[in-house]
C-alpha cells in the first residue's frame, strides 16, 4: 500500500505539478518577451510607451516569484529533511487515535 501510495504521488508531481509549475513560468517569459518587443517597437518612432515597461517588469516580477517559491520550498525540504520528492507514507501505521474519537 505504501509504494503504491509513493507512486500515486509521484505520479501526481510528475504530471500534473511540474507542468503547472513550467506552464506559469514559460508565460512569465512571454509576458516579458512581449514587453520586451513593444518597448523596442515603440522606441523605432521615437517614443517610449508604458505598455512594453509594465510587461517586461511583470514578467520579470512573475518569473521571479515562481523561482522564488521553488527555492522557499527546496529550502525548507532541505532543512527540514522533509524529501518532498519522496514521501514516506509509512508513518500513517503510527498514529494512533485515542479511545473516545469516534464518539
Amino acid at each position: 500500500m505504501t509504494t503504491a501510495a509513493n507512486e500515486l504521488i509521484g505520479r501526481i508531481v510528475d504530471a500534473i505539478i511540474n507542468p503547472i509549475i513550467l506552464v506559469v513560468f514559460a508565460f512569465g517569459f512571454f509576458i516579458f518577451t512581449w514587453g520586451m518587443v513593444q518597448f523596442l517597437w515603440n522606441m523605432r518612432g521615437g517614443e517610449v510607451k508604458e505598455d512594453g515597461k509594465q510587461h517586461m517588469l511583470w514578467g520579470i516580477i512573475g518569473m521571479l516569484i515562481m523561482v522564488s517559491v521553488y527555492g522557499i520550498i527546496s529550502l525548507i525540504d532541505d532543512t527540514l529533511d522533509l524529501d518532498i520528492s519522496n514521501p514516506n507514507v509509512n508513518r500513517i501505521n503510527d498514529v494512533t487515535f485515542p479511545s473516545n474519537f469516534t464518539n
